[in-house]
């Protein structure tokens, strides 16, 4: 991500987005680019609006009146317009992630970068960021990094993988399910029975179920006795493909 967002060289290959190399003029992909990284620095004293409108004037929007017509569309988009007078530091943790988005859609960016934007928000905030990202993405290309699963199923109509560097799925989320169908299957063990089963078979995750027990989640092709079939979510998926065998 930091790569696609020229924040670093590339070792080696190419990105392109349409016509741009953003390796040889990645001042051409920062006028198309918004970009939300995980943390992001704010001067915390400073209320919404003023920290948008410096954000603007770095982006190169000079016209005053312009500059606020913008701030004040963006706050109005993220729903904070009535807190836009209010010094970012007395914003919750979802309300800094809003202000940060607003200043990531400076500019009607085509390729919009947001790296875990929902971790630590509370369902509510989340909730309302999803809904900014849906109306986002009807437009622009959204690129979403992030590790929770509800982020995906709600946002996403491309998954990427990533394991140890490597991508190892880059499909929709539905056919990652079609590719595990009939061939995932679960069982009910003693705590002390894992590693036994972990030597016999694919066992992809367990979960504690109560004392003592924990229910294991197994990939295999065939049929396996004494297991019952399951049918596969978006969590069997991602730990299917990430599996060390």
């Amino acid at each position: 991500m930091r790569s696609i967002t020229t924040l670093q060289d590339v070792d080696s290959g190419s990105i392109g987005f349409n016509n741009i190399d953003v390796n040889k003029n990645p001042k051409e992909l920062k006028k198309v680019l918004g970009y939300l990284p995980q943390s992001f620095g704010v001067y915390p004293k400073m209320s919404a609006e003023k920290f948008v409108s410096h954000i603007a004037l770095l982006k190169g929007i000079v016209n005053k009146g312009e500059r606020k017509d913008c701030v004040n569309y963006l706050l109005n988009k993220v729903n904070l317009y009535d807190k836009k007078h209010l010094a970012i530091d007395s914003f919750s943790g979802g309300m800094k992630q809003r202000v940060g988005i607003a200043q990531a859609l400076i500019g009607d960016p085509k390729l919009i970068i947001v790296d875990e934007p929902t971790a630590g928000l509370d369902p509510s905030e989340r909730h309302k960021l999803h809904n900014i990202f849906s109306e986002i993405s009807e437009n622009s290309i959204l690129i979403l990094s992030t590790h929770i699963l509800e982020d995906i199923e709600n946002l996403c109509s491309k998954l990427a993988i990533m394991n140890e560097g490597k991508i190892v799925f880059n499909n929709t989320i539905e056919n990652g399910i079609l590719d595990i169908e009939n061939k995932v299957y679960t069982k009910e063990i003693e705590i002390e029975e894992l590693d036994n089963f972990k030597n016999s078979h694919n066992v992809i995750s367990s979960k504690h179920i109560g004392d003592h027990k924990l229910k294991i989640t197994v990939f295999s092709e065939d049929n396996i006795p004494g297991f019952e079939y399951k049918s596969p979510t978006l969590e069997d998926v991602y730990f299917n493909k990430t599996f060390k065998k």
